[in-house]
């Protein structure tokens, strides 16, 4: 059985109708993005960013996976399948996906700002000041912040090592470490890029850039590989 590895960006979940971050005007629901996704927001607004995050909690669960996320549920019948996402919703999960690493964090957790080990599943509950770590310490979103390292990366390189096959959806690849992942991909993999808005010079020659949506073109990719 191959092993087939799928990075995921907020293009997949934007067709969910989750608002990507990066919006035209620069704001995330009217936020500047420093004042809800870093650590120096967090340091002079916590109740802010809780709030941010509750709504945008509440957002997502509320989202169903489209027709990309179920397309690549359907990989697993014929190969073995990782999938690595920068998105902090759970989408793929909904859709069937067995293994999902998010580099960024997820929604539905949170986690002491004592330390970053220990997480709670929240699923769609609010986190509010008071609500403490079993050390007594404040819960925060698991959610890694711009400025912060991103601890997933290393554990999920092995998996873009070994792949036979890559494919890439709905990222910009400009966002690091994560954009750094598809440089560990060996040079015999099949390596699909699919994005309406892909930028040709960000990839090595070898990929084959699918110029649609994700759900479009990732449904017609899947159909593909699992009648060869």
């Amino acid at each position: 059985m191959k092993n087939l590895v799928v990075l995921s960006g907020a293009g997949i979940s934007a067709e969910s109708g989750l608002k990507t971050f990066r919006d035209s005007n620069g704001l995330w629901e009217n936020h500047k993005i420093e004042d809800v996704a870093t650590p120096t927001g967090w340091n002079n607004n916590p109740e802010l960013v809780l709030e941010f995050y509750n709504q945008r909690r509440k957002q997502a669960s509320l989202a169903k996976p489209n027709m990309a996320h179920k397309a690549l549920a359907r990989l697993e019948n014929k190969f073995r399948v990782t999938i690595v996402t920068q998105n902090v919703d759970d989408l793929h999960e909904k859709a069937g996906s067995s293994v999902v690493y998010h580099l960024h964090g997820e929604l539905n957790k949170a986690r002491s700002t004592l330390d970053p080990n220990l997480t709670y599943k929240i699923n769609d509950s609010n986190i509010s000041m008071g609500d403490l770590c079993e050390k007594g310490y404040q819960l925060r979103p698991d959610i890694v912040w711009f400025g912060e390292p991103v601890p997933m990366i290393e554990k999920v390189i092995t998996y873009f090592r070994s792949a036979d096959i890559l494919i890439v959806i709905g990222t910009s690849l400009s966002v690091y470490p994560a954009s750094s992942l598809i440089d560990h991909v060996n040079s015999f993999a099949d390596c699909y890029y699919i994005d309406p808005n892909a930028n040709e010079n960000t990839l090595r020659d070898d990929f084959t850039i699918i110029f649609k949506q994700a759900s479009v073109g990732t449904k017609e990719l899947v159909d593909i590989l699992l009648r060869s």
